[in-house]
């Protein structure tokens, strides 16, 4: 199996300004990133940023590096002008592992590569985890996922899905069940033709309401091949509490 992963970083951040190059453990988040991505199946690992600090950094320590547009509207625009800039083919495979996942697991790359080229029907694969809490169905930002019986998504929501009719009438303390609800983990692989199709289509309506760009693929009928991950995914790094979080993951305090 072949494929390309694509690690994008956009180097401004609301909340953590610059954080692909934000310091873990002596080395730059993004370096991070690109370790682990290197542990996994992939021929080629490239830093894909809007920002030549990034690429200074991305070439000090190895990494191919391309400086894509800096207007694009989405990750997954971005991710189509690096296939077209590799000049990579239409049956190609490119997975997206996201620029602030210093911790990704290498196997779960090499998972959702493998799965969508099991499954030459879906233009897109991802991955989830299971739903163990009340409080994780309820928060708008854990994304939940609802699959068929093929394990392709039905849709993405940040509300409860499916809505738990009878234990949330009766103001459930719990959750009335396992093996339901799950967690949208945000790892894509896509095939490219897939790619330039979704730079060609606007933003859906289902995309705008729920602020979600995958729903713009199941808006225009493209199969998305969900699976549960194989391997235990730390969250990303969005807010200094998390950074402080993976810091620690290797034994450094602020």
């Amino acid at each position: 199996m072949h494929f390309t992963v694509v690690i994008p970083a956009r180097y401004a951040s609301t909340r953590l300004p610059g954080k692909p190059l934000l310091d873990i453990a002596g080395r730059p988040m993004v370096q991070r990133v690109w370790e682990q991505a290197r542990q996994s199946g992939a021929d080629r690992v490239v830093v894909a940023t809007d920002d030549a600090r990034i690429v200074q950094a991305a070439e000090r320590f190895g990494a191919d590096a391309l400086l894509t547009a800096a207007a694009h509207p989405s990750g997954t625009d971005r991710l189509a002008e690096v296939a077209h800039m590799l000049q990579l083919p239409g049956d190609a495979i490119v997975v997206n592992v996201q620029g602030d996942e210093p911790l990704i697991p290498p196997a779960v790359i090499d998972q959702v590569a493998g799965n969508l080229a099991a499954h030459p029907a879906c233009g897109i694969a991802t991955l989830c985890v299971p739903i163990t809490t009340l409080e994780t169905l309820r928060d708008p930002n854990a994304v939940k996922v609802v699959s068929d019986a093929q394990g392709r998504a039905l849709y993405f929501s940040r509300a409860p899905v499916p809505w738990p009719r009878d234990a949330f009438a009766a103001a459930a303390a719990s959750l009335p069940a396992e093996g339901v609800w799950f967690r949208h983990v945000g790892i894509y692989a896509y095939r490219v033709s897939f790619l330039h199709q979704y730079v060609g289509w606007s933003p859906a309506p289902l995309e705008q309401l729920e602020q979600l760009e995958q729903l713009r693929a199941l808006y225009h009928g493209v199969s998305i091949h969900v699976a549960e991950a194989v391997a235990e995914v730390p969250g990303g790094v969005d807010t200094p509490d998390d950074l402080a979080a993976v810091r620690a993951r290797f034994g450094v305090s602020l």
